[in-house]
């Protein structure tokens, strides 16, 4: 039997305040009260403060010296930087998985691919939690492809940026509700390039969708610095 220890009282805190900080229900530049937020969860102070180094180190807050933690802002140079290595190691990860593909684990990343379209397909795109369940729905296919290419190293990279992305995702998401249709087909191109066992076609499915998201987020930036 694997040990597995439980997740930590800060991480749980760290992945509610995270959550809020992804919906924009704390928005940028909002400061996070550490006395506020442990008498509202009913948490030691030490358990936030450790909570909000976790989320320091995942990018989602800015810790200063007397004022405390503030919810990080969104700029365009820190878009291009997180985009600029996220899909480079998204495309690492889809060669990797092409590169030891097997018949028989064939099936079980094509059932997370039409898993993904189905959700797509089901959601309607008015609900308020349309975007959280097509973000997981996506990483549900990131999931699997980790076990497929056993790096360890590459999965806790990927997975330490996923905070961020998820933030840009969501934005991207709740502004162009069209990006949900665009997320379809890139699951389909990813199926496509599965089925014929084309590195190129999958890199560079994964290219455009990732440059799709970035000049989005980039557009809603310099919308909201013209407004």
């Amino acid at each position: 039997m694997t040990f597995q220890a439980p997740e930590s009282l800060a991480e749980q805190i760290a992945q509610h305040l995270g959550q809020r900080i992804v919906t924009r229900d704390l928005k940028p530049g909002s400061r996070i009260q550490g006395l506020k937020v442990s008498g509202d969860l009913n948490v030691s102070r030490g358990s936030v403060r450790e909570a909000l180094l976790v989320l320091e180190r995942r990018h989602l807050v800015e810790i200063f010296p007397r004022r405390g933690a503030v919810v990080s802002s969104l700029t365009e140079a820190s878009v291009n930087n997180l985009y600029d290595i996220y899909i480079d190691l998204l495309c690492m990860l889809g060669r990797k998985v092409m590169e030891r593909w097997a018949a028989d684990e064939f099936g079980g990343v094509m059932r997370r691919v039409r898993e993904v379209e189905a959700v797509i397909q089901a959601v309607n795109s008015t609900e308020p939690d349309a975007a959280e369940k097509v973000i997981d729905a996506g990483f549900g296919v990131m999931h699997y492809a980790y076990d497929l290419v056993d790096n360890p190293f590459l999965e806790e990279t990927l997975e330490n940026f996923r905070p961020a992305i998820t933030r840009t995702y969501f934005a991207a998401l709740e502004n162009f509700r069209e990006s949900i249709g665009q997320t379809a087909i890139f699951f389909q191109r990813l199926g496509e390039a599965a089925l014929s066992g084309d590195a190129d076609h999958l890199q560079s499915a994964i290219r455009a969708f990732g440059e799709y998201q970035r000049q989005q987020i980039l557009s809603i930036l310099r919308e909201e610095e013209s407004a």
